[in-house]
């Protein structure tokens, strides 16, 4: 809050002149400022600016100072937002653990075998799935096995997910086995795809920090080549997941296959190492089972339903960080905290898929608290809208088919191409130019 430009002093002599002299002053302040000079409830700083901006008497027993604990901080908070209007790059007037004691104490519970019924129910749908298109074997089919088989690899990942958070068991060694066979089954790197995650969620909303789908500066992004620059602005970045895993995104080096990457610490390589042997088997299984099938087979089997599978992936983790109405902040310094990065996260309805693919959607608190099982997120989330208030951007209802979220991804990709090189609060900007400076 700004300080006085000028602040004035007066005195005057006690006795019944001044008496009536005060009165007069106080009566017509009190007229004009009913509550900002009278009443104690308002924050000290803007009386005492007031009373030194007016030439007041001294008051014969000034009032006490107005201790700014918690409360009254997020009661000027409160005020100074309802002034000038809501903006989701304001400290929140609420803690990570006012959310967290809003959250039921069941939410938290990790049931193993009710986590382990989705797998078997997944695995089983996907040899399911794979067994009646191999069986049948017509065109009709194939585009819609496809489709469906591609959704199911993405179901399988997000319970690798949760595994990787610990959300899956108590257990680790359990939640690492099922990981493993979960991710390396759609040649995903478990713990090197674990570890990044983790730095993801640890730095989200960090321009710099950030490990997924982080906002490139200007200067970067204008040091784009041309192709790059179309590749990641336009509907073929929903293809870049295997590209990511190869070498991560752009300003940033490493791979989540090497276990000497920058990416992990060094007693986190011999799980780097498990991780890669195990993806190089299943890719020696695929190649066996070219052989032993036939390449064409395999490729309508495996290799399209793969490509589907990291479109899903592409486009749900993008648009939990871009695509909003309003623009959603990154923050550098000391305006970066881990609920505000958390906050700027965003749900999405993806209608008949919200179940298929383990409520993925409820992004928001699973970003705050990860630890939660993902058949708790929603309640979870009821639970906390109260709380976070504009906070919780109320995601759009979809149809059966999220059919909507197409457009609010071309609209993002469009628009979402780079944020300053300066400052701690920032949101993205669009290249209007098109061209490199």
């Amino acid at each position: 809050m700004a300080s006085p430009i000028f602040q004035c002093r007066c005195s005057f002599t006690a006795g019944p002149s001044s008496s009536l002299q005060t009165y007069a002053l106080t009566s017509s302040l009190r007229g004009v400022y009913p509550n900002l000079l009278f009443n104690r409830q308002q924050p000290r700083q803007r009386r005492q600016h007031l009373v030194s901006a007016v030439a007041a008497p001294p008051r014969p027993s000034p009032a006490p100072p107005v201790e700014e604990n918690d409360d009254n901080r997020h009661e000027i908070l409160s005020e100074e937002k309802s002034a000038r209007g809501f903006s989701a790059a304001d400290p929140p007037p609420f803690t990570l653990a006012d959310i967290r004691a809003a959250i039921p104490k069941h939410c938290w519970v990790k049931d193993p075998w009710k986590s382990f019924s989705y797998v078997v129910r997944d695995v089983a749908i996907v040899l399911g799935l794979a067994a009646g298109a191999a069986y049948l074997n017509n065109w009709v089919v194939w585009p819609l096995y496809w489709f469906a088989q591609g959704t199911m690899f993405w179901a399988l990942f997000v319970l690798g997910h949760d595994c990787g958070h610990g959300s899956f068991s108590n257990n680790k060694k359990l939640n690492d086995v099922v990981g493993h066979l979960t991710h390396s089954s759609i040649l995903v790197p478990y713990h090197g795809w674990r570890i990044s995650h983790r730095t993801h969620h640890q730095n989200h909303g960090h321009v710099e920090n950030d490990e997924s789908w982080h906002p490139l500066c200007e200067k970067l992004y204008r040091s784009l080549d041309t192709l790059t620059r179309m590749a990641r602005f336009s509907p073929l970045s929903m293809l870049a997941y295997p590209l990511y895993l190869w070498g991560r995104s752009p300003g940033k080096t490493g791979s989540h296959y090497h276990p000497s990457s920058p990416l992990f610490m060094p007693n986190e390589k011999n799980e780097v190492l498990t991780s890669t042997i195990c993806w190089f088997s299943m890719v020696t299984l695929l190649v066996g089972l070219a052989f032993a099938l036939g390449p064409i087979l395999m490729l309508k089997l495996y290799v399209v339903p793969y490509w589907v599978f990291v479109v899903w992936l592409d486009m749900v983790t993008y648009l939990h960080h871009h695509g909003y109405d309003e623009k959603v902040p990154w923050y550098r310094g000391k305006e970066w905290n881990y609920m505000r990065g958390g906050l700027s996260t965003i749900d999405r309805d993806y209608g008949w898929f919200n179940n298929i693919h383990h409520d993925i959607g409820t992004h928001v608190v699973h970003h705050l608290f990860p630890q939660i099982p993902h058949y708790h997120l929603i309640e979870a989330t009821k639970a906390v809208k109260p709380v976070l208030g504009r906070y919780y951007r109320e995601p759009e209802k979809s149809m059966p088919l999220p059919v909507h979220l197409w457009k609010i991804l071309m609209k993002s990709l469009a628009e979402d191409h780079y944020v300053s090189d300066t400052g701690e609060i920032v949101f993205y900007q669009a290249d209007t130019t098109g061209k490199s400076k």
